[in-house]
């Protein structure tokens, strides 16, 4: 091969490289731009230095009308509200001590100080009164067999703070409370709830109220068990009254099944028995606990409350006499 021909093939490859390697420099890719990554680093650092930012109410937020947010939020239910009771709901009285304290900092006029604000006790009297008579009355209708205490306890746990503050949070009743601390506290939020209860009850009367507590409240007990909501320190002594006033004999346990009793994880089956007929049945790591879990299936079974049990007709509501009665006391 002479040099001419070598020389035109190394120069020709050398063309061939140099025009491919800038076809690859002048390829755009879509990625982040350089800064970003600093960028980003300089942001995580700040935030580990000072923490997160604090929560800022909906109200300081722009596009921001309060008059137009309270309005749909009855809307927004499927409710017909009165829009001035519905206001006064979402007052609480620690709002108005603080605005009014704010205000005198301020060294304003005596006349500009005073707020003329109703707050939401009579509405949270109202409200908080009616759901304890309507949830007891529900639970008494829906349970017939559940004692007085067990009533008393799915109330409880039904109005507790926790659950309330939940459903208030998930209906947007927090954006809209007026009070003196953000986050709200969970005492003002529940209240605030109570509060808007009693606002419907004045708007569109007990029938709506009690369907607004039963969509909203009742279904919180959805999954939840019964001695989970009604914890019980001797199962097995509320299994021999039930029994007794039943008029049938006392449960005797016996032992019907056992797995790895000489293991670190022994299974025990233990069956109660009432004249001769097994009753109920349940497993435990120890005998004695085994026993306990038996008297609580047993109690499910006589209270009604099974996990095979039929659904909770709720169309069944609370009557006018009782929403009167719960109103006029």
């Amino acid at each position: 091969m002479s040099s001419a021909v070598l020389f035109r093939n190394v120069f020709n490859s050398f063309r061939q490289s140099l025009s491919l390697s800038r076809t690859i420099l002048f390829t755009q890719t879509r990625e982040k731009k350089r800064w970003m990554k600093s960028y980003m680093l300089l942001m995580e650092r700040k935030k580990k230095l000072e923490g997160p930012p604090p929560p800022q109410p909906r109200s300081q937020q722009p596009n921001w009308n309060y008059h137009a947010e309270v309005e749909a939020f009855g809307q927004r239910l499927h409710e017909n509200f009165n829009l001035d009771l519905l206001k006064t709901a979402f007052i609480n009285p620690c709002y108005i001590t603080f605005e009014e304290a704010r205000r005198r900092e301020l060294r304003l006029e005596r006349e500009e100080i005073t707020l003329n604000l109703k707050d939401n006790q009579q509405l949270f009297e109202k409200g908080s009164l009616f759901s304890d008579t309507y949830l007891q009355n529900c639970f008494s209708n829906a349970y017939p067999n559940l004692p007085a205490d067990g009533v008393k306890a799915f109330t409880t746990h039904i109005t507790r703070s926790e659950n309330v503050c939940h459903v208030a949070r998930n209906l947007a009743v927090e954006d809209l409370t007026l009070s003196a601390e953000f986050p709200v506290p969970q005492e003002v939020l529940q209240k605030t709830f109570f509060a808007v209860v009693g606002a419907l009850l004045e708007s569109s009367g007990p029938e709506r109220a009690s369907l607004f507590i039963r969509d909203f409240l009742i279904s919180q007990l959805i999954g939840k068990d019964l001695f989970e909501i009604w914890p019980l320190v001797n199962p097995m002594g509320l299994l021999v009254e039930e029994l007794k006033r039943r008029k049938m004999s006392l449960p005797e346990s016996r032992l019907t099944r056992q797995s790895g009793a000489s293991t670190v994880l022994p299974v025990y089956f233990v069956g109660l028995y009432s004249d001769k007929q097994l009753i109920a049945e349940g497993p435990g790591e120890t005998v004695l606990s085994a026993e306990e879990e038996a008297a609580r299936v047993a109690l499910r079974k006589i209270y009604g409350y099974t996990e095979n049990r039929r659904p909770w007709d709720y169309s069944s509501h609370v009557k006018q006499p009782v929403a009167a009665k719960a109103l006029s006391n």
